[in-house]
Formats: structure tokens, C-alpha cells, sequence
């Protein structure tokens, strides 16, 4: 079996990460950043989820086994902010599996990365989990099953945001150039007509958006959401978004078909 218990607790790092204005500017274009925007746009001003970018480059590695990595899929993500990202600065970097879950048809791996600032304090922390179609069946805990249901209630704000034909080939100059998003062939191999946007450039623009009606860049403390239906470039993107506390917002992505491509949301500002 390719994927190993044993692989809870390992670690990786730390490594260093360095970033400029410039890379900060192209995440923030590569999200559906323009004109409107032009802190972001321009690299003044760092998008909170740019710090996944930094932190999970390079995240899927030899230590996960001998997979084929046409049949691996995003499943959850997750940031944490400790404090605001500079629009150009470096970072130290922890990687550590988590968990390892078998689920029947695959096997679910999650681990975090911590990344410090200079003087050591920390910056941010990201988790994320990824499904290997095919790896399951190793004996291993199911792991936890949570029910979660939006409001309900009508949502207290839709946000819209059409993405371009070019999505994928524009986010993958952040670094992801995983061939599931831009070689049909590859995609064909995962069981996909044609090559789908990257989970984490829905996330980035769920979040843009969610910034821009409720906070400051700067304010975010978490982002959480459950990757569920694959994005085509060049789709409309809908977020239902729900007010349920001081600083907390519950939402939910869709197509504009109605079909929920990141769910379980969870947005939090201080």
C-alpha cells in the first residue's frame, strides 16, 4: 500500500520562503484582481490567502508514497492568521502530517504548515488535506464524519465573480503546476473531460470577495472551506454568505448551475 500510517507526526523543514511585490501582484491578479483593487493588484498589500501559496509550495512530495498523482484531489483547506502578511518579506517553514485516514476508495492525508517571520514569531498556519483515489483500503481509521448544514435562512449577501477562460493558466504561475489544470490528457487520466481550475484559486477568489464585503485584508483571521465539485475556467462563481456572529461568516461557493464547489465555509475577522 502507498500510503502509511507511519507517515503521522513526520515533519519537513523548516525551509525558507521569500517573496516580493511582484509575486505578491500576480496572486492577486492570478484571484481575479483588476482595477478596482488596485492595493492588491499592484503588490502594495498582501491578500491573506497568498500565505498558503508561501507556505504549501511544493506540498505534495515523495513522502506520500508511490501514487498516481492523476488521482489526487483537494479536499479541505484551511489558513489561520497570526499576523498580517507584508506584500514582500520571508518566511520559515514547517510541514507535518497529521492524520491519515482510510476511507475505502482512498486515503485522506492532512497536514499543517506553520511559517515564522524573521524575528521567529509565528505568521501563519495552513492545513490542508488531500484524497489519493485508490490508496484506501489499508485498514486505517475512517476518521471524523461532521454534519454541517448553512442557515436557514436566506443568505445575507451573494457575491458574483466570473472567472476567465485563462484562469487556470494564470493561477499556475503562482507556482502550482500541477498538469491536471491545464493538459486534457492528464485530466483525462483523473477522470475529467477537460483540465479543471485549481481548488485553491476558488478559494482565493471566495475569500477576495468575502474581504471585499466584510473586512480589511488585514482582519482576517481564518479561512476554512470543504473542496466539493470541480471548477471549469471560465465559470461563474457564486458565494452565499451568512452573518452568524461578531467577525464570523458562514458560506458556501457554487456554479452557476447551482452546484456547491466549496462548501463548509467558515470566515472569520477580527
Amino acid at each position: 500500500m502507498a500510503i502509511f500510517r507511519s507517515l503521522v507526526g513526520q515533519t519537513a523543514g523548516p525551509w525558507r520562503r521569500s517573496w516580493t511585490e511582484t509575486d505578491t501582484a500576480l496572486y492577486a491578479l492570478a484571484i481575479g484582481a483588476g482595477q478596482e483593487e488596485l492595493a492588491w493588484s499592484t503588490g502594495r498589500e498582501a491578500l491573506p490567502t497568498f500565505g498558503i501559496v508561501l507556505a504549501q509550495f511544493g506540498a505534495f512530495d515523495e513522502r506520500l508514497g508511490d501514487y498516481d498523482p492523476a488521482l489526487l484531489l483537494h479536499g479541505e483547506q484551511e489558513i489561520v492568521v497570526h499576523q498580517p502578511l507584508p506584500a514582500s518579506g520571508s518566511v520559515s517553514v514547517l510541514r507535518t502530517v497529521t492524520d491519515v485516514f482510510d476511507k475505502g476508495s482512498g486515503a485522506l492525508v492532512a497536514s499543517r504548515w506553520d511559517a515564522s517571520d524573521d524575528a521567529g514569531k509565528p505568521l501563519l498556519s495552513t492545513s490542508s488535506s488531500v484524497f489519493v483515489r485508490g490508496e484506501g483500503g489499508f485498514g486505517g481509521e475512517r476518521g471524523p464524519s461532521l454534519a454541517w448544514e448553512p442557515p436557514a435562512r436566506a443568505p445575507d449577501v451573494m457575491l458574483r465573480f466570473t472567472t476567465s477562460a485563462n484562469q487556470a493558466l494564470l493561477y499556475r504561475l503562482t507556482g502550482d503546476h500541477n498538469p491536471l489544470h491545464v493538459d486534457p490528457e492528464f485530466a483525462a487520466r483523473g477522470g475529467f473531460d477537460r483540465p479543471i481550475l485549481h481548488g485553491l484559486c476558488t478559494y482565493g477568489i471566495t475569500c477576495r470577495l468575502l474581504i471585499r464585503e466584510f473586512c480589511e485584508a488585514s482582519r482576517v483571521r481564518r479561512v476554512f472551506g470543504r473542496f466539493s465539485s470541480p471548477v471549469v475556467p471560465g465559470a461563474e462563481l457564486v458565494v452565499s454568505a451568512w452573518r452568524t456572529g461578531p467577525g464570523e461568516v458562514a458560506f458556501r461557493t457554487a456554479d452557476a448551475d447551482g452546484s456547491v464547489v466549496l462548501d463548509r465555509g467558515l470566515f472569520t475577522y477580527s
